[in-house]
């Protein structure tokens, strides 16, 4: 008869695999990749090195889902600012005002996620997680055109150039560690053109 754990087991898993991902999350947030060693991981979270490679073969699966995590969260935030009711100019400043904000709190978290050279698994999943972020321009664009207030335009492909754009722009900053004053204005002011959008502010 195959074994089958119980709720008590299951939970104790669960738990231990959760504080080695936050233990993770937080030494990527204050190191980067190079930070995040299987022993350090192991020690921030107060396990064995053993119990890390139960619940993740190889470093590699552990800093790949570490990454979905963290990446998981800007993108839930980037999608909850632009999809609130109000001008498509507007959302798209929200747009711009998240992501880039958000990155220059925790810049070193950021730069991970974004260009920080890794395991070949993670450049995948950033893939998957900047069509995301296109996905979400994309829709906001498609409302813009649909309802006149932004001129014909492929929204897939305005959105893909748009993300790829801010992204190359937060690289350099993101690695020195701090945010030139104009940075977001000019984002904006950038977004805004290459969209077609009037100026406003978010509502």
């Amino acid at each position: 008869m195959a074994y089958r754990r119980t709720a008590a087991v299951q939970a104790r898993l669960d738990a231990a695999r959760g504080a080695i991902l936050r233990a993770a999350i937080g030494l990527l947030t204050e190191h980067g990749y190079a930070g995040c060693s299987v022993a350090a991981v192991a020690g921030r979270a107060g396990v064995a090195t053993g119990t890390v490679y139960r619940h993740f073969p190889t470093k590699a699966h552990l800093v790949t889902e570490v990454f979905r995590e963290a990446a998981g969260r800007e993108v839930a935030a980037v999608g909850a600012a632009i999809r609130q009711p109000g001008p498509v100019a507007g959302r798209i400043t929200a747009l711009i005002e998240t992501f880039a904000g958000r990155a220059f709190k925790s810049p070193r978290l950021a730069y991970a996620l974004l260009a920080e050279p890794v395991d070949p698994a993670v450049d995948a999943e950033r893939l998957v997680f900047r069509r995301a972020y296109r996905d979400l321009v994309a829709a906001t664009v498609a409302d813009g055109v649909a309802t006149g207030v932004l001129p014909p335009q492929n929204p897939d492909i305005t959105a893909a150039a748009l993300v790829g754009a801010i992204a190359e722009a937060l690289v350099g900053p993101l690695a020195a560690g701090a945010a030139e004053v104009d940075t977001i204005p000019s984002l904006i002011t950038f977004a805004h053109r290459a969209t077609g959008a009037t100026r406003a502010t978010h509502a």
